[in-house]
């Protein structure tokens, strides 16, 4: 697959930094998804499904003021703008929604499609990378290593390799060994990919002008579960990442704090400590990334996920749909698709309608059989709904039927407008709202999460008329969704799911262990 051959050799002869020339050119490429062990097989379709896009298709979208990317590339593209001339070199860029592992052939067609078009690029000044970093194949538990091998191999050490991942990549030294630069977003939710692209394009010039940079990595024996993992005024995580940002500047380029994907069952799994600094700081690197890990390792107690009780959920719903109720947020963590779940449990929307609560809104819950029968029969139609009628998974996702009627209709196309997806189009397929009689379903086709209250505008829903709001999700609706419940009025849900943050409850294979908090005496030192 090109990951072990020898350096390209039109980079060889750049054995030493040079200036940056007058008009750089810079290969965007990435291979972004987040995949659960459990979760059924990501393939083709799911990218197809999602975003995959090469030279053309990719360069055209890269001109877009609302580019058909995440917001990641869309930031490095401006950011490289007004930071000089340059020439963005389209590769490929390929992104689906969280799942299971991905089929490896299609991976392999992926990485040797990049390597085609980087010796048909010819030589680069850099290369920018958007990934997730928490990928795995049917074959391979760390595809995002291996693809940033392939690439430093190509283009030569001189080379700036700069990547930008979400702060639940789990962290390997394959991949750091092959990185110039590791930037990891600093937000949960995800609402600064924009930034981090911007600070990779800045990087991407201090390298250029200064020499390759280093990449120091110190792992944990520590998981957090996801839910664990909110950056929000008090919030462990987010003390963690602010201390790492006062030690940011002079020969330290940037930190990174990648609290990691456990659901990934992989070698990977624990939390990584990145240090990026300017070459021949390796030491001072390496002392600031084992600082930062005894600090993180002293507040592992804090990193231990507390569910609502369903029965306790359900009553919160129903007193928020009385004439005083306050409006309530209700989080089915262990079915986010944002992790790898179906987004199609049943187990709350069945509690919810047999305690008859009022004003509920669920949203979005993934059947394209279901949003396909809805738009067959219109709007006003009333009729028996199947859920999950051709569901896989029979173990999570059980077969239901209620009467409903429709409300509303959408081809579900929407341009996001606030958190994580702001600025950049999407689709959820044929989307249609639902009236189950006290509680209305938005069902989508594309599976996806709640991330977005544009998924709703398009179906028409007026959030004022919303008390209890159902999310399929883990986290990320927090951001487009704040002013409608307060903090104390969220409730994480304990249901079950593939997504579960309840994680002694997972058939582990793979995990490291002894591992915190599933083994919660052991003791550690960097």
């Amino acid at each position: 697959m090109g990951a072990t051959q020898r350096c390209w050799g039109r980079y060889e002869c750049r054995a030493k930094p040079r200036a940056a020339p007058r008009r750089l050119r810079v290969g965007i490429c990435g291979f972004f998804i987040e995949c659960n062990r459990w979760a059924p097989v990501s393939t083709a379709e799911s990218f197809a499904s999602g975003i995959d896009l090469a030279i053309e298709a990719l360069q055209s979208e890269l001109e877009r003021e609302q580019p058909r990317t995440l917001p990641d590339t869309a930031g490095f593209v401006a950011a490289m703008n007004r930071l000089g001339p340059w020439e963005p070199v389209a590769l490929r860029l390929a992104a689906a929604q969280p799942g299971g592992p991905v089929e490896h052939r299609f991976f392999e067609s992926v990485v040797r499609d990049i390597e085609v078009r980087l010796r048909a690029a010819g030589p680069l000044d850099a290369v920018f990378i958007s990934s997730h970093g928490a990928a795995l194949t049917t074959e391979c538990d760390d595809p995002d290593g291996e693809l940033f091998e392939c690439i430093r191999a190509l283009v030569g050490q001189a080379v700036p390799v700069v990547a930008v991942l979400d702060l639940h990549t789990n962290v390997s030294q394959r991949m750091t060994d092959a990185l110039s630069a590791l930037v990891a977003y600093r937000t949960n939710p995800h609402t600064d990919l924009r930034e981090r692209g911007e600070e990779a394009a800045q990087l991407v010039h201090t390298l250029l002008a200064h020499g390759p940079g280093l990449v120091e990595l110190v792992k944990l024996p520590l998981v957090p579960p996801a839910t664990n993992q909110m950056v929000a005024p008090g919030s462990p995580y987010a003390e963690l990442i602010a201390l790492g940002q006062t030690h940011v500047g002079g020969p330290i380029l940037n930190v990174s704090l990648c609290g990691g994907f456990a659901l990934a069952d992989c070698g990977k799994c624990g939390f990584a400590v990145v240090v990026n600094a300017q070459e021949g700081q390796r030491a001072a690197a390496h002392a600031l990334a084992t600082e930062l890990a005894q600090a993180v390792w002293q507040q592992r107690h804090r990193f231990v996920s507390q569910l609502t009780p369903l029965a306790d959920a359900v009553r919160a719903a129903v007193l928020a749909g009385l004439a005083d109720g306050q409006p309530v947020i209700l989080a089915d963590v262990a079915d986010n698709p944002g992790g790898g779940g179906g987004g199609n449990t049943v187990t709350l929307l069945q509690a919810l309608l047999s305690a008859s609560t009022q004003g509920v809104l669920l949203g979005v819950f993934t059947d394209p059989a279901l949003a396909s029968e809805a738009h067959a029969l219109d709007v006003n139609a009333a009729f028996a709904a199947h859920f999950n009628r051709d569901s896989v998974d029979a173990v999570f996702a059980t077969p239901f039927t209620h009467p409903a009627r429709v409300l509303a209709l959408s081809d579900g196309n929407f341009v996001g407008r606030l958190g994580m997806v702001r600025g950049s189009q999407q689709a959820m397929g044929l989307s249609a709202l639902l009236d189950l009689g006290g509680v209305r379903v938005a069902v989508i086709s594309q599976r996806q999460q709640l991330i977005d209250p544009a998924q709703l505008d398009v179906l028409g829903v007026d959030l004022t008329t919303v008390r209890t709001l159902v999310v399929k999700s883990r986290g990320h609706f927090r951001a487009a969704f704040e002013g409608f419940a307060p903090p104390e009025r969220i409730l994480e849900v304990d249901c079950p799911g593939l997504t579960t943050p309840n994680l002694a409850t997972l058939a582990w294979t793979r995990l490291p262990r002894p591992i915190y908090p599933l083994d919660p005496h052991l003791s550690w030192s960097p």
